[in-house]
């Protein structure tokens, strides 16, 4: 039971090519549910230019009801803060709490940054917009999310600027930055990992563009004596106007569940029968998964994977949350299954078997997967300078995270590339 409970929210819209938003409607408690239903304001309703949420037709019913246990519709939610966010809201509001349950959907909205993924907020009132935002140095940052870590209390300028971006999704520590003009997503280490988490990361991200995966803009940076990957804002264009995103969860229309539900090509499904450039989708879709696979990101849940929605159809967001995760042997499993069977072993050779899923005969997509492992082990030198690994994580990363010899076994020996390749070339 909520501690703190809130029973209305009003969401704001950023339309096409607009810098202000306008209020689109209410989110509302009813009939003593616990959850929030929507309703679209009659003043949007008649908006030649309103942009309906996805899933939320205007002309549809009044009240959209919540999408099974998301607490409100699904579209909404994806805007709502994860893990980390409602742990910040949590610190601040209820720090001696210990459970995110103990504070309410609606208090998480109306708590959390103004900016937020894709282009929706959250406000007490229809009648005047007031951004909840706040700069803070990148050293500020760290030593903000470094206290939350803790359970530590936040001075009060240290709180508004984390709470700045508690509304940008994920369990790890991360943080809202603007510097030089532009946008960014700062990504922080924690005192209990293991390896070099941002460093492995920032090396996905490069080897990633090399293999021709769109995905946004990165660099590495420190503060504090700790490494931190930068990354640009994909919702966000050159003059900083917003884009509507929606998860690939919201698009199949599934629940919140512990074991992540859903396959890729049911993703791919949907984009084709929505999106606004089909040529290729297909192989998009495999390129990324193989990509996956060979790099050990089996976090590649639905939420980890968006589109951008412009009122009628969707279009792939770049890549993203392309984080390599330690395993200790070499069997893996994706998070989504690979094909419509749902098999979800982390292997190249169950990829390619499942070509058809995605519109692709089995020599293209033998091509593909042979591409992407040929730019991982020829880039890695490269990536791994990037990302500034130590010797020993380049070493280590080789052959475990990356081209791991259970994932990439089926390919290795007709390309000629030994999945073992390592460097010792100090960072």
């Amino acid at each position: 039971m909520a501690t703190t409970t809130s029973d209305r929210a009003y969401v704001w819209a950023w339309l096409r090519d607009a810098v202000e938003p306008v209020p689109a409607g209410v989110l509302q408690r009813r009939a003593g549910s616990p959850d929030l239903s929507f309703r679209y304001g009659d003043r949007y309703r008649d908006r030649a230019d309103a942009i309906p949420l996805y899933g939320l037709p205007i002309d549809g019913p009044l009240w959209h009801p919540p999408t099974e246990n998301l607490g409100m519709p699904a579209a909404i939610r994806d805007a709502s803060p994860d893990s980390w966010g409602r742990r910040v809201i949590l610190n601040r509001l209820l720090p001696t709490a210990v459970d995110t349950i103990a504070l309410d959907e609606a208090t998480y909205l109306l708590e959390s940054g103004s900016n937020r993924l894709g282009a929706i907020d959250f406000q007490v009132a229809a009648s005047q917009y007031v951004p909840r935002n706040e700069s803070a140095t990148l050293d500020d940052l760290v030593n903000a999310a470094e206290l939350v870590q803790k359970g530590m209390p936040l001075p009060d300028h240290l709180e508004r600027a984390l709470l700045y971006g508690t509304a940008i999704g994920g369990a790890r520590p991360k943080a809202l930055l603007s510097h030089g003009g532009r946008q960014l997503i700062a990504k922080f280490s924690t005192s209990t990992d293991t390896y070099d988490v941002v460093g492995a990361e920032a090396a996905s991200m490069y080897l990633a563009r090399r293999g021709r995966i769109p995905v946004a803009n990165s660099e590495v940076a420190y503060s504090m004596g700790r490494k931190v990957l930068l990354l640009d804002r994909f919702d966000r264009d050159v003059q900083g106007r917003r884009r509507m995103v929606v998860s690939g969860l919201t698009m199949l229309g599934l629940p919140e569940t512990f074991v992540p539900l859903g396959t890729y090509p049911d993703l791919l499904d949907t984009l084709r029968v929505e999106s606004v450039a089909l040529a290729g989708l297909g192989g998009q879709i495999f390129r990324r998964v193989a990509f996956n696979i060979s790099t050990s990101n089996t976090d590649d849940h639905l939420r980890n994977h968006a589109a951008f929605w412009d009122g009628t159809h969707l279009e792939l967001t770049p890549a993203y949350d392309l984080s390599p995760v330690l395993r200790t042997g070499e069997t893996g499993a994706q998070a989504l299954g690979l094909n419509r069977a749902g098999d979800r072993r982390s292997d190249l050779q169950v990829l390619m078997e499942s070509a058809a899923d995605y519109n692709l005969d089995r020599s293209e997509a033998r091509e593909i997967v042979e591409e992407v492992v040929d730019t991982i082990a020829s880039e890695w030198d490269d990536a791994a300078e990037f990302a500034e690994l130590s010797a020993s994580d380049r070493r280590a990363m080789m052959s475990t995270l990356f081209l791991n010899p259970g994932s990439v076994r089926a390919v290795a020996p007709s390309t000629g590339i030994s999945p073992r390749r390592t460097t010792t070339t100090e960072a």
